[in-house]
């Protein structure tokens, strides 16, 4: 084996073992850090109460202010939420796996914490590979604020993330620098129509031409 096919194997046992690692803490209730395919965030199981918290306490975020969770795939997004309405329907048919936030009717089994005023929580699809493999191997949805303190920028790279959580958090994914300025876009369907919480890579004119703009709260 030549020296650079030695490095290459290394590297993808380091990365094995810390795939291992990641889910172990997440089953003990720790957080991690990890690559979405927007920035990177604070990974929790979105359904151990606990393990929530520890998110909030680390971001210094408001326990009234919902984070989004991510799931894996349609059959766990089920578990999650009581009803996905058409205009989500379009959306998730349009937009996942991406960047796109939808809040919906969350079930009982959600952390108080994660729901908003409503009585939705947000969730999506990552088209981030790892994060996808992190989920299936977990079998529970994972928190996904991004990793930064409140009023922080957020981190784009592993090495941001250490500033802010080295000595809190150990285990930490490397997934390269990542390029988004904004995060995923945020929307909730509002009695047939879709309201913007926050717009981020996916624009307001990319859900104007997959819904129609008439279907855009102002």
């Amino acid at each position: 084996m030549s020296k650079s096919e030695t490095e290459n194997s290394r590297a993808k046992e380091v990365r094995a073992e810390d795939f291992t690692n990641a889910v172990a803490a997440l089953k003990r209730g720790e957080v991690i850090v990890f690559p979405t395919e927007t920035l990177y965030g604070l990974g929790a199981d979105a359904l151990d109460t606990a393990a929530v918290g520890k998110v909030f306490q680390l971001k210094d975020r408001d326990a009234d202010s919902p984070i989004p969770v991510l799931v894996a795939d349609r059959e766990m997004l089920s578990r999650l939420v009581a009803e996905v309405p058409p205009l989500a329907e379009k959306l998730i048919l349009r937009f996942w796996p991406g960047p796109l936030t939808i809040v919906l009717p969350a079930r009982s089994v959600i952390p108080r914490p994660l729901v908003n005023g409503t009585g939705g929580v947000g969730v999506r699809i990552s088209s981030q590979p790892l994060t996808i493999e992190l989920i299936k191997a977990l079998d529970h949805p994972l928190t996904a604020t991004s990793a930064n303190p409140s009023a922080k920028p957020p981190a784009r790279t592993v090495e941001e993330a250490k500033k802010y959580f080295a000595g809190r958090i150990d285990i930490f994914i490397d997934g390269g620098e990542l390029t988004s300025n904004t995060g995923s876009t945020v929307v909730e369907i509002v009695r047939g129509s879709l309201r913007i919480i926050r717009v981020g890579d996916i624009s307001k004119s990319q859900l104007e031409a997959a819904l129609g703009p008439e279907r855009i709260l102002p």
